[in-house]
């Protein structure tokens, strides 16, 4: 089946049901622990595709992003963001922005394992014909080159299974998952890099004072 057909619409994403092992802690967006897993994980793991990308973007941390998954989070609705799939409606900055959704329990939640649950869908994913044998678009999300702002949240939802369910949102500025679009461009790492991009990791980094 096409790529196309795997993906919901434009810019939205699947919801992704799973559980990994990890600490009970309920962190806020202001942590700066979890801040930095939710920024480390998804830079080392974009670094890491097969075939490797030659203009994925390094992610740093959007604090508005962050606010709009926690205002999403606290609805505890395992549904995506109304807002998402209108022009400017979730984020002054980026016209559509992308989401990730993870859900389990909150025992068994690290943002690692949530973020590499949602990467592991690259086993069902062929870049050279952009088919998807199964549920790809988490995957393809969280490796889509243009895709360099992230914002998440984490929130205890008793209403969506026990008292010990939580949900897990990141949000992407500029959104990814557009149809019949490959989520990056193969190719020797950080060869298509732009000029005020240094190569940091096999990814495209902004260089400090630069716009």
């Amino acid at each position: 089946m096409v790529f196309r057909k795997k993906l919901s619409c434009l810019w939205t994403l699947g919801l992704c049901l799973v559980a990994s092992k990890s600490s009970p802690r309920n962190p806020t967006i202001t942590d700066q622990s979890f801040i930095d897993q939710c920024v480390n994980v998804h830079n080392e793991l974009r670094g890491q595709v097969n075939p490797a990308a030659a203009d994925m973007k390094h992610m740093t941390w959007d604090e508005g992003l962050a606010m709009i998954a926690e205002a999403w989070a606290k609805k505890c609705k395992f549904q995506h963001n109304t807002c998402i799939g209108k022009s400017f409606e979730c984020h002054p900055t980026f016209q559509y922005i992308g989401e990730n959704i993870w859900l389990g329990g909150l025992s068994m939640f690290s943002p690692k394992s949530a973020i590499l649950a949602w990467y592991n869908e690259t086993r069902m994913f062929d870049y050279s014909t952009l088919s998807c044998t199964g549920i790809c678009g988490h995957y393809t999300q969280v490796v889509w080159a243009n895709s360099y702002k992230i914002g998440c949240a984490l929130e205890m939802c008793p209403n969506l299974g026990s008292a010990d369910t939580a949900i897990f949102v990141c949000n992407y500025g500029p959104a990814g998952n557009f149809p019949n679009m490959p989520p990056y461009t193969q190719g020797e790492s950080c060869s298509l890099c732009e000029e005020k991009e240094t190569c940091v990791n096999k990814l495209c980094r902004k260089q400090k004072g630069k716009k």
